[in-house]
């Protein structure tokens, strides 16, 4: 009976603390404005950000090698995450989704991804698919984090 009771508090405690939560829907500056999704919803300390690829504020493609694209998309995280006080050293899931797997765990790509995370590794999912969105894409990635308990701000 004990046991049956402190299940329900914890369950009332828990669906009190979920059904307060709101969500805020953030497109920052520097990145494109999204027509059917929103790059970045914050939960309270978690960061939930869409995946990112290689197009600059304006929608354009840049790069057309793995390592330049990479290097586009972790800029683009890196917009995401700054626009709500947090860095890579936040971030503590990403899913990659590659045209390319060879490509994608080549050297000079090697190198795009310890350039901006340095030595903050995220668990990681990484996925070769066919193809994304626009046949020009070779990566795209997407991220979850989580910030501080005074939520970074």
């Amino acid at each position: 009976m004990k046991h049956a009771i402190m299940t329900a508090a914890i369950i009332i405690a828990t669906s009190t603390v979920a059904g307060a939560q709101t969500l805020q829907r953030i497109n920052p500056p520097g990145l494109t404005t999204p027509r059917a999704y929103t790059h970045v919803v914050r939960a309270g300390n978690l960061l939930f950000i869409a995946g990112q690829v290689a197009i600059d504020e304006k929608g354009e493609v840049v790069g057309t090698t793995m390592a330049e694209q990479l290097d586009r998309v972790l800029t683009n995280l890196s917009i995401a995450l700054k626009s709500q006080g947090a860095d890579f050293s936040h971030v503590a899931k990403i899913t990659t989704y590659t045209t390319s797997i060879p490509e994608y765990t080549a050297a000079d790509a090697v190198a795009v991804r310890t350039k901006h995370m340095g030595e903050n590794r995220p668990a990681s999912t990484l996925v070769q698919i066919q193809r994304l969105a626009n046949p020009q894409f070779k990566v795209e990635i997407e991220a979850i984090a989580v910030l501080p308990g005074d939520g970074g701000r």
